[in-house]
């Protein structure tokens, strides 16, 4: 398997929007989440992300073409956890390990432990994606709307 992380720039911010929403159209179309969904973000939004200095965006790379992205919010000052917010895999691409590989490579760039992490609850192949990598399910549960909730972990 030849995933790569490549960090991402404001010049990747279409390539990120574009999968972003061929990944996450799924899901918006059955939890109906219009406000809070990846695929309903802006242009502006993404290179709002990308701008942030805390913000490490990366194109997942398979064989040298994009297949995915995942974000990670490190502050680096030890008091905050390393967020992944979001990660996403185009459909043909799923079910092959890559996301995985692109959460195991993101703790070797930014540290194995102090992680956060949200995914929906009613999806179990996530929470168990999550589960498999050593995050742990918390108590917290964030109620989004009649069709779904999000789940926090922490690792």
């Amino acid at each position: 398997m030849n995933i790569k992380l490549i960090k991402a720039n404001e010049r990747d911010a279409e390539e990120i929007l574009r999968m972003q929403k061929i990944a996450f159209a799924e899901l918006l179309d059955k939890y109906k989440d219009y406000d809070t969904s990846p695929a309903n973000e802006t242009l502006e939004k993404v290179l709002y992300r990308l701008k942030q200095p805390f913000t490490y965006f990366y194109l997942i790379k398979l064989n040298g073409e994009n297949i995915g992205a995942i974000r990670i919010v490190d502050k680096k000052d030890g008091n905050e956890p390393k967020h992944v917010s979001p990660l996403f895999i185009l459909p043909e691409y799923r079910n092959k390990g890559y996301a995985q590989s692109a959460i195991f490579q993101a703790e070797k760039i930014h540290g194995a432990n102090g992680w956060e992490l949200d995914t929906i609850l009613q999806e179990q192949a996530n929470c168990h994606l999550y589960e498999k990598m050593g995050y742990k399910k918390t108590d917290k549960i964030i109620k989004v709307n009649s069709l779904m909730s999000l789940v926090i972990y922490k690792k």
